[in-house]
């Protein structure tokens, strides 16, 4: 959803938002209101918290460090948006942050981080994740903010989905695969709406019992993101626009 004030700073805060409410700011939201904005008494600002929707909210006071916010109004209604849930084997540093924040601001609901056996990060800064999530969800005037999850075996990870949650196998050789695979669109429209998982491996791609077991899943679909050969984040920013681009109006 595209955001309409294009001149308000968008702030994400953890609490419940209603008339009349007041939210206490501090550390770093609060640095960057007061310091790097230079916001004063009356400026407004709009806030949301994944759940509520946004509302408009005004600086009724501002101290050294910290400061507290008035909401006023209700912006714009939460809405629920596409149920997508993203499993990608976890990338290292400045990739795997590039892909947090474009995942985000395709609208997928849920991050899960699977581990493969051909996965090169070992380990998931899950902290660091949450934060490009909220930065993106406020640049780009997002209402749904994604859930980070754990990280898990895939094999875990693809066992724990819900019965109706189709599963989308991204994969480098499901081309050849003619009896369940076809343009991406095509084989898309065919699942009609519902929720979702897109799973997509790592660099090397997955392994070849990953990949059969992926295929054996109920209801898995397999697609080929065309002969050009991608790294990992660039993948997931293509699936998930195809995904979007397709299955959108369904939601």
């Amino acid at each position: 959803m595209a955001i309409h004030d294009f001149t308000s700073q968008r702030l994400y805060v953890d609490v419940v938002l209603s008339p009349g409410a007041e939210v206490p700011v501090g550390g770093p939201q609060a640095h960057y209101l007061l310091n790097v904005m230079r916001m004063k008494l009356g400026d407004g600002v709009l806030l949301f918290n994944g759940r509520d929707g946004e509302w408009r909210a005004s600086l009724s006071r501002a101290g050294k460090r910290d400061c507290l916010l008035v909401v006023e109004a209700m912006t714009r209604p939460q809405v629920a948006g596409p149920d997508v849930a993203y499993l990608f084997a976890p990338l290292k540093h400045a990739r795997l942050d590039y892909m947090v924040q474009k995942a985000t601001e395709l609208g997928v609901r849920r991050l899960q981080p699977v581990m493969t056996r051909r996965t090169v990060a070992e380990r998931v800064n899950l902290e660091r994740m949450r934060a490009n999530v909220i930065e993106a969800a406020e640049q780009c005037g997002i209402l749904a903010v994604p859930t980070v999850s754990e990280p898990l075996d895939l094999a875990r990870a693809v066992a724990a989905l819900e019965p109706e949650r189709r599963l989308i196998v991204c994969d480098e050789d499901a081309a050849a695969d003619q009896s369940r695979s076809a343009l991406p669109a095509e084989t898309l429209l065919a699942l009609g709406p519902g929720p979702v998982a897109v799973v997509i491996g790592p660099e090397g791609g997955f392994d070849p019992v990953e990949r059969e077991r992926l295929k054996a899943h109920p209801g898995s679909l397999l697609i080929s993101l065309g002969p050009r050969i991608m790294r990992a984040d660039t993948a997931a920013v293509a699936a998930l626009a195809i995904v979007n681009a397709t299955l959108g109006r369904g939601w």
